[in-house]
Parts: C-alpha cells; sequence; structure tokens
C-alpha cells in the first residue's frame, strides 16, 4: 500500500444556532444547562466533520500529522485514527506559513476546520473544508460558505439537516462526539454525497 503524507489543520466550530463556539459556550452546552426542557436539539456537527476528513485520508496511509490546536472534532479524528493503528503526531497552535514550507514535497492538507488553509505550496495538495454536495432535490439552495463551490454545504450545517432528518433525539454539543459512521452513513443515505476532496490540486 502507498504511504501518504498527510497534515490535518485546526479546526473552530460554529454552532448551527449561530452561537460562538466551545470557548465561549462549551459547544452549545450552556443552553442545555440553563434551559434543560429546550424542545429542540443542539447540534454543532463535530461528528460529520470528523466523519469526512476521516473518509478524505487516503487508504494505506500510515502517519498523520495534525497541526493546530485540538478541538473536539481534532479530538474524534485522533481517536479513530488511533483506533486504527495509524501513527499521530499532536502539535500546538495554529498552522503557520513557516511550517507549510517544513512539509515534505506531495504533502496533502486536509483542513478540519471551517475555513480553508491558505495555499502558499505549488508542490502540495489543499483538500476543501469538510463539507458534502446536497441531494439534486433539494430546492433553493445555491451557496453557504463562499470558499467552497455552488451546492456544497459544510459538514456542520448538513449535520444539522441529516440530525433532524433522522429524527434523533440527542444533542451533539459539549464533549458528545456521534457515531461517525452511523452519521455519515445517514447523510449518504438522504443523497448527501462526499465533495471531491482536493481543492484544485495545483498544477
Amino acid at each position: 500500500m502507498q504511504e501518504h503524507n498527510l497534515h490535518l489543520s485546526r479546526s473552530k466550530l460554529n454552532l448551527s444556532l449561530k452561537t460562538q463556539g466551545e470557548e465561549l459556550n462549551r459547544n452549545g452546552e450552556i443552553y442545555l444547562l440553563k434551559h434543560p426542557k429546550l424542545k429542540v436539539r443542539i447540534v454543532d456537527g463535530s461528528s460529520l466533520a470528523a466523519a469526512v476528513v476521516l473518509k478524505s485520508i487516503p487508504q494505506g496511509t500510515k502517519q498523520v500529522l495534525l497541526q493546530g490546536s485540538l478541538s473536539k472534532v481534532g479530538y474524534a479524528i485522533t481517536l479513530a485514527l488511533c483506533q486504527r493503528g495509524v501513527q499521530v503526531w499532536l502539535v500546538g497552535d495554529g498552522l503557520r506559513e513557516e511550517e507549510q514550507r517544513n512539509a515534505p514535497k506531495g504533502t496533502k492538507f486536509i483542513p478540519f476546520l471551517q475555513f480553508p488553509v491558505k495555499k502558499i505550496r505549488k508542490d502540495c495538495t489543499y483538500f476543501n473544508t469538510p463539507a458534502m454536495v446536497i441531494p439534486k432535490d433539494l430546492e433553493n439552495m445555491h451557496a453557504c460558505e463562499n470558499w467552497l463551490p455552488r451546492r456544497v454545504m459544510s459538514a456542520w450545517r448538513v449535520a444539522g439537516i441529516v440530525h433532524a432528518l433522522e429524527g434523533w433525539d440527542a444533542h451533539e454539543c459539549g464533549d458528545r462526539i456521534l457515531d461517525v459512521e452511523k452519521i455519515w452513513d445517514a447523510a449518504l443515505q438522504h443523497g448527501f454525497n462526499p465533495l471531491a476532496y482536493a481543492a484544485g490540486e495545483n498544477k
């Protein structure tokens, strides 16, 4: 099997309810503490974001470098990779240009954040942020994030839709991560498809 150099960069989360992430409200958990009888479900989308990143890692990969401050998504990815026997190095702080320049030629940069990595290398591949192509029968939906192609939605947004379509009763907030394979399969069953992973390979 071919070995690949992979580089995953840092994640910051936005909740479906437009909250400001784990630093401010512990990924929505504070809402549950303040409103224990809340009738809507809080879904931060971390599980599906982690699933999309994990599915984008080429088969045969033996080593992965996670760069940046670990978030909830980063921990979920790390746990899954360790369970697969993939060696993982954990490095703090954000991805800096000098670190990109030190990456081996042919490195694949796979972000697990909502915002794309600044591309500074022509001899490396930069993947899209975790996202999925929306179903063809979903109407009046053209674009969510301006760095993604049309009719493509971030995994965090897709997760909220899938959660509602499945009628799942559990919240996904705080430290809770859902079964990444289960939510991945559910997203596919509802017509969401993986985005072609490489974000315009440099030629």
